[in-house]
């Protein structure tokens, strides 16, 4: 087995350890279902020596003042950066992900969000509040104390350091499960906390949902959950957590996100942001991907042509070549998936236009791929616009009124992200409020911006990150009232 990491060790209470059950799990690469390396499987008990640890660790970090914390993060923020080649191609090997895009984006995101959140904490105030006119009333901001992370396999690195940066800065101990097909990366990352941060504030468990991500859920003691991926398991992460207390849960889900283009647009233009908001380079998995393409009927055949055409011309191949455009999906459960939708779309009568199943070549023989595909003529009636499918599949349309346009991008259970294409700033502002999705670009696509907040609306999830909302959200606000 090529050996990838240098510890295969999780991080609990400051020190690299084994899983108490003596057992491991093998990571393959997607591009060639060979093993690369192995994690611990955590336990109960595993979880349970996190959370001690973090009620160990908190109580000082919260009392440190914003600045001190401020520091701190910024020197794991340095090391991180120190460290991130070897993170890339770790992540790339482990993932999928081209390696391109990822230099560009993950761990760079981290180390600015951490920077970020860093400078942000002295700004966590409470207010006054002139309830009465003898007395004065005011509120403050209290860490939860033991916070969870539970990362999706997309961007491993990233969401486990930047939707955690806002709970370090507002004083918090962090537990991070990193997702079980690609979590190697983590291994890394548990080494430089180790080194960087005070022991017991940011453990890392490795694992399964069903052992270590349900110990997490169900822990009394941990109050304070965020979750990025399937609506599916995000309920089952809601009803998991009812059964045993309230805790505050917020959760990045699902989308089925509608790119809507009206007929004053370059189709050229069009084009380019069709296939760069379908996140072609993560193989489109990813929630915000704009995997409907809404196309007024006077524009629709030239985009749809053009869209083709660039799609065919995408490079397949290895995810650390520097040419390569999208690699395989992230394991064989997903690429199954994904292969059972474009099936289905076929059987619905949708007209295929590129792709829809394994990319013909020796070296597509083994390894998880899914060709970039292309349908025409969905409707809402099609399984293929009411399901995410996670993979690099494009649906595309077509309109001809904007209540049409309206109806048909609300159509789904969806509501994450959404962009708007027009020249005309009363149409792009008019759509914009009408569409039910949490973050919308105009004449834009796929772009997070730090400090803006994102999440989605109706089943694509619930509370708000990247921005000062996300800071607050990891606090209780306390109320006290002066009596004079």
């Amino acid at each position: 087995m090529e050996r990838i990491t240098q510890a295969e060790r999780m991080l609990i209470g400051g020190e690299l350890v084994e899983g108490g059950g003596g057992e491991w799990s093998t990571s393959v690469n997607p591009a060639t279902e060979e093993p690369i390396g192995r994690v611990p499987v955590a336990t109960r008990d595993d979880v349970e020596r996190a959370v001690v640890a973090s009620e160990k660790a908190w109580p000082e970090w919260a009392a440190r003042t914003p600045m001190d914390r401020a520091q701190v993060m910024n020197r794991f923020a340095d090391a991180i950066a120190a460290r991130a080649d070897e993170i890339l191609r770790v992540e790339v090997t482990d993932t999928g992900n081209t390696i391109r895009p990822m230099r560009m984006i993950d761990v760079p995101t981290a180390v600015e969000s951490l920077r970020y959140y860093a400078g942000l904490g002295p700004d966590l105030r409470g207010e006054t509040i002139p309830a009465t006119r003898d007395h004065i009333h005011m509120t403050m901001h209290e860490p939860y104390g033991v916070v969870a992370r539970i990362a999706p396999f997309n961007h491993p690195v990233m969401f486990a350091v930047a939707r955690t940066a806002a709970a370090l800065a507002a004083g918090n101990a962090v537990i991070v499960k990193p997702p079980e097909t690609s979590p190697l990366s983590a291994m890394i990352l548990a080494e430089i906390a180790k080194e960087v941060l005070p022991a017991g504030l940011f453990n890392i468990v490795t694992g399964d949902g069903r052992g270590a991500g349900d110990a997490i859920v169900r822990h009394p003691r941990i109050k304070r959950i965020a979750f990025i991926g399937s609506p599916v398991t995000g309920r089952a992460i809601q009803r998991a957590a009812a059964e045993v207390t309230v805790k505050h849960i917020s959760l990045e889900l699902g989308g089925k996100n509608p790119m809507i283009v009206f007929p004053d647009c370059d189709p050229e233009k069009i084009a380019d942001a069709a296939v760069a908001g379908m996140n072609f380079s993560w193989q489109g998995q990813s929630c915000g991907s704009l995997s409907r393409l809404l196309l007024h009927e006077d524009i629709h055949d030239r985009v749809l042509k053009a869209v083709v055409e660039r799609v065919s011309a995408l490079k397949l191949g290895d995810p650390l070549s520097e040419t390569t455009d999208v690699g395989p999906v992230n394991s064989e459960v997903h690429m199954k998936r994904i292969l059972e939708h474009c099936a289905a779309a076929d059987a619905d009568g949708a007209r295929k236009m590129l792709g829809g199943g394994r990319p013909v070549g020796k070296q597509f023989e083994k390894g998880y791929w899914v060709a970039p595909t292309v349908y025409a003529d969905i409707t809402p009636a099609h399984r293929l616009w009411q399901n995410e499918v996670f993979g690099p599949v494009l649906a595309v349309s077509k309109w001809k009124s904007f209540d049409q346009a309206v109806e048909m991008a609300n159509s789904t259970e969806y509501g994450l992200t959404g962009a708007i294409w027009t020249n005309d700033i009363r149409d792009a502002l008019r759509m914009a409020r009408k569409v039910r999705s949490g973050h919308l670009w105009i004449n834009g696509a796929s772009m997070h911006f730090l400090g803006v907040p994102f999440g989605g609306m109706k089943t694509s999830g619930v509370g708000r990150e990247e921005g000062r909302e996300e800071l607050y959200s990891y606090t209780e606000t306390k109320t006290i009232n002066i009596m004079l």
